[in-house]
């Protein structure tokens, strides 16, 4: 056999980070950290670090995520209201129109920074994406625009 391979070092241990909490701290739109700083700077855009403890936040992969999570809790309580409206009052169409979608509307908006902040809460309390320290970049590098010599 060959001498001179070696075998892999263990990964380091990292210190755990409690999930749930972490969640309900991006949730009330504070740092999964410390719990004091700001996760947003305005209604969905983070702030690039936390201002208390400097925890960055600007490597996040929430994506597509909050929405779809938003739309399936808001059906859940729509529809079946709205149902129930309907078995139980008949109301006329425009009534409907009148109640749902503005309630549809509100609860979207009220839903989506919480549900972001506690899937950003998620990924640093898992260590995904940019929060795990001894990661490597997970970003594809820019293209150079240089040109080619003639």
């Amino acid at each position: 056999m060959n001498e001179n391979l070696t075998a892999p070092q263990p990964a380091a241990v990292k210190p755990h980070r409690p999930v749930m909490a972490a969640m309900l701290r991006g949730a009330r739109n504070r740092c999964m950290k410390c719990g004091q700083g700001r996760i947003f700077g305005s209604f969905l855009k983070n702030n690039h670090a936390c201002p208390q403890c400097g925890e960055e936040f600007h490597h996040h992969r929430a994506d597509d995520a909050p929405p779809y999570f938003t739309i399936t809790i808001v059906g859940h309580i729509i529809v079946p209201a709205l149902l129930t409206v309907e078995v139980l009052w008949h109301p006329a169409l425009w009534i409907h129109m009148s109640l749902w979608v503005p309630l549809t509307i509100f609860l979207c908006i009220f839903f989506m920074q919480p549900i972001k902040g506690a899937l950003i809460g998620l990924q640093w309390a898992l260590y995904m994406h940019g929060f795990d320290p001894d990661a490597e970049d997970d970003l594809p590098a820019p293209h150079s625009t240089s040109e080619s010599p003639s």
